[in-house]
């Protein structure tokens, strides 16, 4: 009976000791992971999200894998432009992983092989510009690197997917000369402004002069047309007078003296003053003779008379 006891207790340790391999040896894989599992050494398969059961003793966990987008900020680094400028420039590198097989096994220390590639691809691309161009060209630097970026690390099953240029710090007599170029430009500006203000000032001030003697030149303008249109109706006037007075000799008797003196008294009250403004044709002159030659007879026949 004793040593049956022992069989059992025995068997129970067994089975518990069993239990527990198996309970040790269930894996679950969170969600935006992987694992990557060896089998005696070499590479057997990639775990992904869920529950998976790992063979004890010849299974092991190679690496445990986040599949989530990382980022990464390095520390500034010295690049000389074109120009021979140092400058101290720090990049931010994001990327995700896209093969844990190739980023577990393609390069030693994936994160150091990045920072390294990002830093001489660096210098390469500014070495190539001047200082200026350096500070204006940001989104063509950054996508410059994350193309060679992405190119390189293909291999390691990383996607480079954007890198941003964080800070580009000049030497610091090189950022008084751009404060100083600054100033000056905007000096330059704010005279410039003041300028475009007074010949717009001038441009209306003349504007309203020349609107001022258009206006008066309009009122002259008027006040001429005014007066010729008067001068126009007593012209009118007169006429019709010189009119009314050749009907009036041409339908009574030359001889007839008194009709003729009423015509010509009739024609000048017609004119009222303003014959003289008007040029008399050659058989008005001659009718005047007439009318004077009748008005004298009248004269000496009235005297003879008396």
């Amino acid at each position: 009976m004793v040593f049956f006891g022992y069989q059992l207790i025995i068997i129970g340790i067994i089975i518990l000791f069993f239990l527990i391999v198996i309970i040790r040896n269930i894996k679950i894989v969170p969600q935006a992971h992987a694992y990557v599992i060896e089998r005696l050494g070499a590479y057997h398969k990639t775990w992904d999200t869920g529950l998976h059961l790992k063979v004890p003793i010849i299974d092991r966990i190679s690496k445990r894998v986040s599949l989530k987008e990382q980022v990464v900020d390095f520390p500034p680094q010295p690049v000389i432009t074109r120009d021979n400028v140092t400058m101290q420039i720090d990049t931010v590198v994001y990327f995700e992983i896209t093969d844990p097989k190739l980023y577990t096994y393609g390069v030693e220390r994936p994160l150091s092989a990045i920072e390294n590639l990002t830093a001489t691809t660096l210098r390469n691309i500014i070495g190539d510009l001047e200082l200026d161009s350096t500070l204006t060209s940001r989104d063509t630097i950054n996508d410059k690197i994350r193309i060679i970026l992405d190119e390189a690390t293909d291999a390691w099953g990383i996607k480079v997917i954007r890198v941003e240029l964080k800070n580009i710090l000049p030497p610091r007599e090189i950022q008084d000369a751009m404060e100083k170029q600054m100033k000056a430009e905007r000096e330059r500006r704010a005279r410039i402004l003041d300028a475009e203000g007074e010949k717009r000032s001038q441009i209306l001030v003349a504007e309203g002069m020349k609107e001022s003697a258009i206006l008066k030149a309009d009122a002259v303008k008027e006040q001429k047309i005014r007066e010729a249109q008067g001068e126009a109706e007593a012209i009118l006037t007169v006429q019709k007078a010189n009119a009314d007075a050749i009907r009036m000799l041409n339908e009574s008797a030359p001889s007839d003296p008194v009709i003729a003196l009423r015509s010509l008294e009739a024609f000048a009250k017609a004119a009222d003053g303003k014959a003289t403004k008007i040029i008399i044709p050659s058989e008005i002159q001659n009718m005047a003779g007439y009318v004077s030659s009748l008005k004298a007879i009248w004269s000496d026949e009235k005297s003879n008379k008396e």
